[in-house]
């Protein structure tokens, strides 16, 4: 495929886009896995996420664009973070058969490929990229997948690289100053 910069997604497959998947690891997260133990012997399995993340996430929903979590891992924090975004569509599995995921999403969505933008990171997600419609890899992303997207973050995942998605995809589809706007209006208003 061929690459294009961060911040020439084309406005037509932009507004193109209803359907936002996000991977975890290496995407959401740096990547690592704070991995312990309480007193009781149970786990505890800990992720880091970059909160600017967060805000690009909650403005493209904002923006009417549906957000998904698709993962290879299970992970009771990535279960609690969907939850804190409002993601409804978290899907955790451990076989990293995120293919047959998305397609179920897409039929109970009533989509289609070319209206789904995917971000990743890993071979995992191979499949998927050659069927959305906007595949994007962040920053520290193999060189496989990076070979396969038509938009690549310069932030690595965990660092802002889904924030980084949302505002070209926003900037793209021309919805970005307004979506920043309404978002400090709220701000400016008295509780």
């Amino acid at each position: 495929m061929r690459r294009i910069s961060p911040a020439s997604i084309p406005p037509a497959v932009a507004r193109a886009i209803r359907l936002v998947v996000l991977d975890v690891d290496g995407v959401m997260t740096d990547g690592g896995i704070y991995l312990g133990s309480t007193s009781a012997g149970e786990t505890v399995e800990m992720k880091r996420f970059e909160i600017t993340d967060g805000l690009g996430i909650r403005l493209m929903r904002e923006s009417g664009i549906e957000v998904a979590i698709i993962t290879g891992r299970e992970s009771g924090a990535v279960r609690l973070r969907a939850e804190e975004l409002g993601i409804r569509e978290c899907h955790q599995d451990r076989g990293a058969r995120k293919l047959p995921i998305l397609s179920e999403i897409l039929t109970r969505l009533n989509l289609s490929w070319n209206e789904v933008a995917f971000l990743s990171d890993d071979l995992a997600d191979l499949p998927v990229l050659r069927r959305v419609g906007l595949p994007a890899a962040v920053a520290n992303a193999v060189p496989e997948v990076r070979a396969q997207v038509i938009w690549n973050a310069v932030r690595p995942g965990g660092y802002g690289a889904v924030r980084e998605f949302a505002e070209a995809l926003l900037r793209a589809r021309d919805e970005w100053n307004s979506r920043v706007e309404a978002y400090l209006a709220a701000r400016e208003t008295p509780p």
